[in-house]
């Protein structure tokens, strides 16, 4: 189990987490069912270089699943299950889903799972196979939903970007995947983290226009916190 022990760094950053949160205006979502788990509840936070905590000096400690975790307490177990360059599209350059991560994600048999991907479905190589997105992310989805722990699953939305690089697309990120995992979710009912809106108006939080600082990546920490809890 996972100590509650922060030292005197992360400790300013979960304050700004939690400051930062509390003056955040993005609605919140429904609450986690508090009669859906017993014991320890496992939090699968599953995505890219983004959730992996690409470019921080420490993701242990500073990638938002880190922080996470010291937000929601001993009761949770948060693991990061990030892939460097993954996508949500199963022809992409580096399909989540054909990581070996991937499987794990599915071993740890998680309460919880939030799905972040789609910055890397922008480059121009993948957004190609733009027709089967949606199938892929039921697929995605169903794959987490079936699993014998009946996890809840939550959509985050992709972090703004403010600089074309790597081939990653600010235009499609914006006009193209990020509307569609929002339909998606208002149609079937899921839950969504929105990055993107939280963090439109922030660039200075992106060092190199893509991937959040440690600052930005506690304020997506706090955010997931709070609509994990419905405040």
């Amino acid at each position: 189990m996972r100590r509650f022990v922060v030292g005197t760094r992360r400790w300013w950053t979960l304050l700004l987490a939690l400051g930062w949160t509390m003056g955040c205006t993005v609605p919140p979502k429904a609450p986690l069912p508090a009669t859906h788990f017993t014991g320890l509840t496992r939090v699968a936070c599953v995505g890219d270089s983004i959730t992996a905590g690409s470019g921080l000096a420490n993701p242990g400690e500073s990638a938002y699943p880190a922080v996470l975790a010291d937000l929601l307490g001993p009761t949770y177990r948060v693991r990061n299950f990030g892939v460097s360059g993954a996508t949500l599209l199963r022809d992409g350059d580096l399909s989540y889903t054909g990581t070996a991560t991937f499987q794990e994600a599915l071993d740890f048999r998680p309460h919880v799972v939030v799905i972040a991907l789609g910055t890397n479905d922008s480059k121009p190589q993948n957004w190609l196979h733009a027709d089967s997105f949606e199938r892929d992310l039921y697929r995605l989805v169903r794959a987490f939903q079936s699993l014998p722990s009946r996890p809840v699953v939550y959509l985050a939305t992709p972090p703004p970007v403010f600089r074309d690089r790597w081939g990653i697309t600010a235009a499609t990120v914006r006009d193209r995947i990020v509307p569609t995992l929002r339909r998606i979710a208002a149609r079937e009912g899921w839950s969504v983290i929105d990055w993107h809106l939280l963090l439109n108006d922030d660039p200075a939080v992106f060092p190199d226009g893509i991937h959040p600082d440690a600052l930005g990546a506690a304020r997506m920490a706090g955010h997931v916190e709070t609509v994990f809890r419905g405040r």
